[in-house]
């Protein structure tokens, strides 16, 4: 990596939009598809890599079950 980090002029499209150079998204792991955080800080635009983790979901069906399923009887 040279000492200054890696520097590019990006465009913005009519949509919003900026893509990261290959090069940089090799550098920092960004992978297809992958997320990135991006963060205003005093007037420059921060953008870091994310870490997703993978969650579990559940139907209001499999989650009904358990509620009944869990339910006290009384003494």
């Amino acid at each position: 990596m040279r000492p200054d980090g890696l520097r590019e002029v990006l465009m913005d499209s009519s949509r919003g939009q900026v893509t990261l150079p290959a090069e940089m998204r090799r550098h920092l792991g960004i992978e297809p598809g992958g997320a990135v955080i991006v963060q205003e800080c005093e007037g420059k635009l921060l953008i870091k890599p994310v870490a997703l983790i993978e969650v579990e979901t559940y139907s209001d069906d499999q989650i009904a079950a358990w509620d009944r399923a869990d339910v006290i009887a009384p003494k």
